[in-house]
């Protein structure tokens, strides 16, 4: 059993910031910047490419609300929301989840770069796509 479906079963206590029936929410411990916090499907989904639709659909609904919610309460000047998918991506945890987190400022704990990378023929890549 992976251990986010031992916190949804409460055999690992955690810092619940949202249930529902389908959803547990609740603070990251490795808290990236303050009020990083994990949204979560309760049913177990390896991925974001393997989750039901509906339950997607509700896991976002709650990810936008609480990203509000927190924002608001931590003053926060913007939100990262992402999922990871596979370990490649950065999956550390191979159930699907959400990460909201809060940034303050541009150099705070949380760094997500892009670089340039070769030029790409964009007709060949959607072509490639679109088979």
């Amino acid at each position: 059993m992976c251990i986010f479906c031992k916190i949804v079963n409460h055999e690992i206590p955690s810092s619940v910031v949202y249930e529902d029936d389908d959803v547990l929410a609740f603070l990251d411990i490795s808290q990236v910047t303050k009020g990083h916090t994990l949204v979560i499907p309760k049913k177990h989904y390896a991925n974001f490419m393997e989750c039901d639709p509906e339950v997607m659909k509700h896991v976002m609904e709650v990810a936008q609300k609480l990203a509000k919610q927190i924002m608001d309460a931590t003053h926060a000047n913007g939100m990262n929301i992402l999922s990871n998918v596979n370990e490649v991506a950065g999956q550390s945890v191979p159930h699907f989840h959400i990460h909201l987190i809060p940034r303050y400022r541009e150099d705070d704990a949380c760094v997500i770069e892009f670089k340039e990378s070769e030029p790409q023929d964009l007709n060949e890549v959607l072509s490639l796509i679109k088979k």
